[in-house]
């Protein structure tokens, strides 16, 4: 008997450690399946590999312009140059290249500023920078436009003399021999879209400049667009060409051939804001601003779109039409917009002979 309950005893035992153990196992197992994994921590990509084309592989406009419309040389090879000469227009040019950039043109950005801007005199007598405030903004839109819009800020010297002053020339632009093509914007103007823009750098050119005008018939002889192929020879030959006593950026523009007919796919990239007056019934001013690449701000009445010009002149001065005076006013004030949240500057007080000029056709409207 007392055998039998030893024996009882112990398998009695054994079947409980037995269970137990297959139950400690179940409770591990359903542990493991409910605890949340660890997430793995993928290597960030190398930032080097992603710039090293200026936009990532994968990028719509960088396979669309590599694939098909690679410029001669690569987009190393060419550039947007903008020359300054007046504090004024320099914003302007921080505008252009902040489109760019923000709309990811594979091109390089260049601005030739005059050296002078550079250098800093003291005071006689005060020991003190001599600071001039014109400047400092416009040193500040540099330092802007290199740090943020990649643009290579290039000081020049003068070359020739203009009137009274000396300036570095529009020809000078072809001394740029390091780049097969460069695009000059004459100020002002406004990039609405940058891929019709970068496709005039694969545009056929047979002579070194090549201009592209747009605009009412009589401003048909100033181009909006000037693409320039620089070279050392180029230069020479575009100097010796024009008059050695005086200068003027009139002849030189006279040697530019100008673009009549562009190609169908290219109708669109450039309007003037002069043109739009000549527009009928059937403009569309929502398809011009999808529709159109880039738009020069001339108008021969304003002095500029920096300006702050009464309502008075505006009215007088835009198109009477309704579709073509939604598409100026629009520009204007995209251009006012833009001024301000890429420099941070509000419009210009207008001379003040400008006003007293602007009086006369408000007066002959009125009247």
């Amino acid at each position: 008997m007392a055998i039998s309950s030893s024996v009882v005893f112990i398998f009695t035992t054994l079947l409980f450690l037995s269970g137990y153990v297959l139950q400690q196992q179940t409770v591990r197992s359903l542990q493991a399946a409910i605890r949340p994994q660890p997430a793995v921590v993928q290597p960030p990509p190398s930032p080097v590999l992603a710039k090293h084309f200026g936009t990532p592989p994968g990028h719509s406009l960088f396979d669309k312009y590599l694939a098909s419309n690679r410029p001669k040389g690569g987009w190393a090879k060419v550039a947007y140059v903008q020359l300054l000469r007046e504090h004024l227009h320099v914003c302007n040019a921080v505008m252009l290249f902040a489109v760019l950039e923000e709309q990811e043109s594979l091109a390089q950005r260049v601005i030739l500023y005059p050296k002078e801007w550079d250098e800093k005199k003291e005071a006689k007598g005060k020991g003190k920078l001599d600071s001039d405030p014109q400047v400092e903004t416009s040193k500040r839109l540099l330092r802007q436009a290199a740090k943020r819009y990649k643009v290579m800020l290039q000081p020049i010297q003068p070359m020739v003399k203009i009137g009274d002053e000396s300036v570095f020339p529009l020809a000078g632009l072809l001394s740029l021999s390091g780049y097969n093509r460069v695009i000059y914007l004459p100020p002002s103007g406004l990039i609405l879209d940058t891929s019709g823009m970068d496709h005039l750098f694969t545009l056929p050119m047979e002579s070194t400049m090549l201009g592209i005008s747009a605009g009412s018939e009589d401003e048909a002889h100033t181009p909006s667009i000037v693409l320039m192929r620089p070279s050392k020879e180029s230069l020479k030959e575009t100097l010796a060409s024009l008059p050695t006593d005086k200068y003027t950026e009139e002849g030189f523009l006279s040697k530019i051939s100008l673009l009549s007919d562009l190609p169908e796919d290219q109708i669109h990239v450039l309007a003037k804001t002069s043109g739009l007056r000549d527009e009928d019934d059937a403009f569309d001013a929502d398809k011009f601003m999808d529709g159109t690449s880039y738009v020069h701000i001339s108008d021969p009445e304003i002095l500029g779109p920096e300006f702050d010009v009464s309502r008075q002149m505006l009215a007088s001065v835009r198109p009477k039409k309704h579709e073509p005076k939604k598409a100026w006013q629009d520009i204007y004030e995209k251009y006012r917009q833009q001024r301000m949240d890429v420099c941070g500057l509000d419009l210009e007080p207008a001379p003040k002979l400008f006003k007293d000029v602007a009086r006369a056709p408000e007066q002959e409207t009125l009247s």
